[in-house]
């Protein structure tokens, strides 16, 4: 990657927000190396994002690795629970939701920090934010706070002093839409991203989970069209 001065692991769902903190890597000379997760998850749309995504923008390496939550289960994206649908942004904050996948942030960090252990790398994006985050205990900056000390506690380099590592969260403190607009500005192709938590067989945003819900507004907050391609109401 002409330019970079170092290496960053970024993690790579195929949404909006991880997309954008793959853009912000990237316009801040990162050497990227993308990794995503076949971790389970009750569709395959995510992934195929992902692809689309880090392709457009450009990495020196994208990994998906995998895993399998389904062992455990216990979220609506990992089990046969059903997916919430029609909930305004004030019930989706009172309460840890279904869709809250079990320590999968702290998996994914885990898969990251190893990574940067062989590639010698210090830094980890991660697109998660505190504002629009849907209840989820581990998007909140005390966690990310917290995680980074361990990894300068548990891995040989950091133990020696050798590394310091950081995790990157730039978009902990936006709303949906100032990271909608941050990614139009950094060259996210929003039309390549998938946020959906249950799209139909052909592949249509259900529009109604909250996932759907926060991206909508977001886009219209943001003053910018939504390509989302919706399922017909019913």
């Amino acid at each position: 990657m002409a330019g970079a001065t170092r290496k960053a692991v970024v993690l790579a769902s195929g949404g909006i927000d991880s997309s954008t903190a793959l853009a912000l890597a990237r316009q801040q000379r990162f050497e990227v190396h993308a990794l995503s997760f076949d971790y389970g998850q009750r569709h395959r749309r995510e992934l195929e994002a992902a692809r689309r995504v880090v392709e457009a923008l450009g990495a020196a390496r994208h990994i998906v690795a995998t895993i399998d939550l389904r062992t455990f289960g216990g979220s609506a994206l990992t089990a046969g629970i059903e997916v919430p649908k029609g909930r305004d942004p004030a019930a989706m904050a009172a309460e840890v939701p279904v869709t809250y996948v079990p320590a999968r942030n702290t998996i994914f960090l885990g898969f990251a920090l190893a990574w940067c252990e062989v590639l010698g790398a210090e830094d980890i994006f991660i697109g998660v934010n505190a504002l629009d985050y849907s209840g989820y205990p581990d998007c909140r900056p005390e966690f990310l706070q917290a995680f980074e000390r361990l990894a300068r506690l548990a891995t040989r380099a950091g133990a020696s002093g050798e590394a310091k590592y950081r995790i990157h969260a730039p978009l902990v403190a936006m709303t949906k839409a100032q990271i909608i607009r941050a990614g139009h500005a950094a060259g996210v192709d929003f039309s390549l991203t998938h946020s959906c938590y249950d799209p139909t067989p052909d592949g249509l945003a259900c529009g109604a989970c909250d996932s759907c819900i926060l991206r909508r507004r977001g886009f219209w907050e943001a003053g910018l069209p939504d390509p989302t391609r919706y399922a017909p109401s019913r």
